[in-house]
């Protein structure tokens, strides 16, 4: 337990209290899970003050402190999305075709609009409501090949204070015109939205050359140097997503070892790099990752929709060599907004991969194990003094299922299963970002609408 430590305004959370000391994949879930019955957590000037049993942290608060009680709930450090495509919200649900064949017939598409800056906006909002109504308080976002899709995306998340990552698309080649920049043109627009954007607030930028196919070697050694010019930024791309994605690289790429060897050619691995998918990796991309800190975005809800295959979460964790993993929606070839969702789908994959995934080791990789894929898991993904104040609410009886099933649980591991089973935006309950309210369920409405 630890005390209040300052004298300036406070504001607590009352409930049970489930975080994430270290990663369970490594160490065990006895010592890295941490879980109180009845807490407290004490914020103050955006971040945590204190956590510790309500009983003896409530009579050493200020009188006047206003205490959140959230019974039947789990208090729980915010959701981290480490992959998604902002600009895709219109093609949700868009079925039928493969990797490749969808980008074509959809994406490329939709993506085009974002040359206007008030539909930018309009999406920005929207997807940014959608997050803080699914308990998602930092996310690594895919904007398009138009600056004013980046610049539209984080005024809105600069106004309510989020830890958000994002990055114009760089891609020179094998798209439409309309959505190809060049190498010096990328490497340009990209230095201008840096200077602008990235360490304002908690925003930071990423460097995004969409794929390997879509950049040219000019523009994969222009976003190499980009990187080493400004090397506390971070990289995302995609990664052997598709088995003929991954045939074209061995096209295009011929020098190459592997996929991940053609980013490394061009110093686009490193600590801040996450790529997403990773599918259809041999033992010396694994390696290779962990040897260079480079993290990979488990996207199961999008591997599944469009039969991309299955990511073997146990080889990337294996414990000689664990890699940086985390969870993305993968929004809009990803099927939902909610962490749950995508938390029960990693479920599912693990068991076709005759590795059982359970649900705590899930419930990290959407916290504490997102956060430390990005390198940002000393300011965000779980519940500790000192951590910035990002935290979701998860109301165990959200819906008249759950209620009835939790009447039946008689562990947290149950209580647990049974969340990620049957839940989705209705359970979270309350989204806080920065210790400020971002998200009421139950009264929702008028919060929302005082950012968005």
């Amino acid at each position: 337990m630890t005390q209040p430590a300052s004298d300036s305004p406070c504001t607590a959370l009352r409930g049970d209290v489930l975080s994430f000391r270290g990663d369970p994949f490594v160490d065990g879930l006895d010592a890295s899970l941490q879980y109180e019955r009845d807490a407290l957590v004490v914020m103050r000037d955006g971040r945590i003050d204190a956590i510790g049993p309500a009983a003896e942290l409530l009579p050493r608060l200020p009188a006047d402190t206003p205490v959140e009680h959230y019974p039947h709930a789990l208090i729980t450090a915010g959701f981290v999305d480490t992959h998604v495509h902002y600009p895709q919200l219109p093609i949700i649900g868009a079925r039928g075709l493969p990797l490749l064949d969808w980008l074509e017939r959809y994406t490329f598409p939709a993506e085009q609009a974002y040359a206007d800056i008030d539909h930018a906006r309009a999406m920005a909002r929207l997807y940014l409501g959608e997050n803080l109504r699914n308990g998602i308080t930092s996310a690594a976002v895919f904007c398009t090949v138009h600056p004013q899709s980046v610049d539209a995306l984080f005024e809105i998340a600069q106004g309510l204070d989020m830890r958000l990552v994002a990055g114009k698309v760089l891609m020179d080649r094998h798209a439409p015109p309309a959505l190809c920049d060049t190498a010096q043109s990328g490497y340009d627009d990209s230095a201008a939205l840096i200077a602008r954007w990235h360490g304002q607030g908690r925003l930071g930028y990423a460097i995004t050359p969409r794929f390997a196919p879509s950049c040219s070697p000019a523009q994969l050694e222009a976003a190499g140097a980009l990187w080493r010019e400004h090397p506390d930024c971070f990289v995302q791309s995609h990664l052997s997503e598709n088995r003929a994605e991954v045939d074209w690289v061995r096209e295009l790429f011929p020098d190459a070892r592997d996929y991940l060897d053609v980013y490394d050619r061009f110093g686009l691995l490193g600590p801040r790099a996450i790529y997403a998918h990773g599918i259809h990796l041999c033992e010396r991309e694994y390696g290779r990752c962990h040897d260079s800190d480079t993290a990979l975005a488990h996207c199961p809800t999008s591997n599944l929709f469009l039969g991309s295959g299955l990511f073997d979460l146990a080889a990337a964790k294996r414990a000689e060599r664990p890699v940086r993993v985390g969870l993305g929606t993968d929004l809009g070839a990803g099927t939902s907004f909610s962490m749950l969702r995508t938390m029960d789908e990693a479920g599912k994959v693990a068991q076709l991969r005759d590795a059982p995934l359970s649900p705590a080791h899930a419930l990290y990789l959407a916290t504490r194990g997102g956060a430390h894929a990005l390198h940002l898991d000393d300011r965000i993904g779980s519940i500790a003094p000192g951590m910035e104040a990002d935290l979701a609410v998860l109301d165990l009886r959200a819906t008249p299922l759950m209620a009835a099933r939790m009447q039946h649980v008689d562990s947290l591991d149950e209580a647990l299963a049974v969340l990620m089973t049957l839940g989705d935006d209705r359970a979270v309950r309350a989204t806080w970002i920065a210790g400020i309210l971002r998200h009421d369920r139950d009264h929702g409405e008028p919060v929302t609408r005082r950012v968005l």
